[in-house]
């Protein structure tokens, strides 16, 4: 697992991974995008915030959250 800020925002590539980064970024969860997106919709995993009108992250004390109670 990659080592996650004390506070702060997390984009979806950094969540999810990107194989195509240089160098790669490991995923934190390893699932798909369409996965992911379907947990948010259905309240399985945090909400998004917008931070912009095209940037979307998530915080991450949420995620620091569903990882220590078992995603």
């Amino acid at each position: 697992m990659n080592e996650l800020p004390q506070a702060g925002y997390l984009r979806l590539s950094q969540i999810l991974g990107n194989k195509k980064a240089t160098p790669p970024t490991p995923p934190i969860i390893p699932i798909s995008k369409s996965s992911w997106w379907e947990g948010v919709k259905s309240g399985r995993y945090p909400k998004p915030v917008k931070l912009g009108p095209r940037t979307t992250a998530w915080r991450v004390e949420d995620i620091r959250h569903l990882i220590e109670n078992g995603i």
